[in-house]
């Protein structure tokens, strides 16, 4: 149910950067309130939904997609799921870093690797957002998102020295400036010793009387009573940036979201491309319904399309065999490795990086991904957890190493990637970053030139009082 004006049309707030009120919302769970109606309409027409499954491999014959294979979470029964045509909405990679607005065991660039295993190409991997404001304490909830919102409804953010620091970083959008800009500027008066002692700023709305708090962010108000005893009422939270959002994922045909096999489709965040380097705040679910629909319409018209389908037995088995070849002793321990990922994520391919950083990163990565031949896994009676970890595990280190490759390539600074060793945007580094597997499951990395804009999109842009094609940042 999204909220209403008293004259029955759909009511829309700001976000950052938006120069309109754009975004459609229902309370501050939007994306909770479209899931459920989905799940109904699911419901409703009786379409089947396995949710305690865990898909290991796609099943590629000859560059064809002939369905999926996945074990039981609680019982680690293996099934095959054969199909003319598939879908990845797996979501992006943004739990790879230690502070993440992901929840648990989501966002682990599993579809990233199982694209990547499939045959397809991922682009701009370094193009990852960190949203301004995510939850400092306690350690659990680090991270947690304390959404846009907030600042969209006239939430200020202050250093611990009472300044509103936003003047200095855009004086015109103050809070409301893109989600780059105020991300760096909490990043850099965390860094410049600004900050709390907790390693956050100030993100105040107490100026707002609590019936209008309570009625436009309710999730928060909550959030901050159950964790930490705060009343944002009275007394201001404290936020750092969070890992939020993938930019970059799985090549597709911009029309159909199909990819370079035929018979599988990508659809929301695993998808790369539609928001550039830097995505506009709401844009993520209207992109899921638009893309969403179109995905599945092409997918539905091939899938009919299709009259004799290839089928590998071979293939099957060797998929089959890559779930239980982690079904072993060993002395590493998964759980363990994947926290130290998440760690040297957030150390060496944060906020703001450069070569040397970088470099580091990958070199402990390498180490991490060398450990996985001693990882022990145990199935239990329902219980697959440590299978369902080594899995998470190795994708997210093939994904990490995806996208630290790319931003070492990417020798500039533009929009969500930052390099203090290449502050500026470089109009010469106008391409895209392609990464695939080869024969040897090695990753490898090319430029792609970009796609010039459309005549008419160019006569819009050179029109419009909002836009500066000459601005430092991308167009925003």
């Amino acid at each position: 149910n999204l909220a209403k004006l008293k004259n029955g049309q759909l009511d829309q707030r700001y976000f950052g950067a938006h120069t309109f009120r754009r975004t459609c919302y229902s309370g501050d769970f939007t994306g909770s309130s479209i899931l459920n109606t989905l799940l109904s309409k699911a419901d409703e027409l009786k379409i089947p939904i396995f949710d305690n499954q865990y898909v290991s491999d796609l099943l590629i014959e000859d560059k064809v997609c002939f369905g999926a294979i996945s074990f039981n979470i609680f019982t680690s029964e293996i099934t095959i799921h054969l199909a003319q045509s598939v879908i990845l909405c797996t979501g992006g990679h943004t739990r790879l870093w230690k502070k993440s607005s992901s929840r648990k065991n989501e966002n682990t660039g599993d579809g990233y690797h199982l694209a990547l295993k499939a045959g397809c190409e991922l682009v701009d991997m370094e193009m990852v957002q960190f949203h301004p404001s995510g939850m400092v304490y306690p350690e659990e909830e680090a991270g947690t998102l304390v959404t846009e919102a907030v600042r969209g409804e006239g939430g200020r953010l202050f250093n611990v020295e009472g300044e509103r620091f936003m003047q200095r970083y855009d004086p015109k959008r103050m809070e409301l400036s893109t989600r780059d800009r105020v991300a760096m500027a909490n990043y850099t008066e965390i860094s410049q010793g600004r900050g709390t002692k907790n390693g956050g700023v100030y993100l105040d709305i107490s100026h707002k009387n609590k019936e209008f708090i309570i009625q436009k962010i309710p999730s928060i108000y909550r959030k901050f009573i159950e964790v930490q005893m705060l009343d944002i009422s009275k007394e201001p939270m404290e936020v750092s940036p969070t890992a939020h959002y993938s930019m970059g994922g799985i090549l597709v045909n911009a029309d159909d979201h199909s990819t370079s096999i035929k018979g599988l489709f990508a659809a929301g965040e695993v998808a790369g491309g539609l928001h550039g380097a830097n995505r506009l705040g709401g844009n993520s679910l209207a992109e899921i319904l638009i893309f969403g629909r179109r995905a599945g319409i092409a997918s539905a018209n091939y899938s009919r399309s299709i009259i004799h389908q290839k089928k590998s037995k071979e293939v099957i088995i060797k998929a089959e065999k890559n779930i239980k070849k982690f079904i072993k002793s060993g002395d590493q321990i998964p759980i363990e490795l994947l926290k130290t990922l998440r760690d040297v994520m957030w150390e060496y391919c944060g906020v703001v990086k450069n070569e040397k950083l970088l470099n580091k990163g990958f070199k402990k990565i390498r180490e991490i991904k060398n450990k996985l031949h001693n990882i022990g896994v145990k199935i239990y009676d329902h219980n697959c957890q440590d299978l369902i970890t080594v899995m998470d595990l190795e994708s997210s280190i093939i994904t990490a190493e995806a996208t630290i490759l790319s931003a070492l390539k990417r020798e500039e600074s533009r929009g969500a990637h930052q390099r203090n060793d290449y502050p500026e945007i470089n109009s010469e580094k106008f391409f895209n970053i392609s990464i695939k597997l080869d024969k040897n499951n090695n990753l490898i990395v090319s430029k792609m030139p970009k796609a010039e804009l459309r005549s008419e999109l160019k006569e819009i842009l050179s029109n419009s009082k909002i836009a500066d094609l000459n601005s430092e940042k991308l167009l925003e």
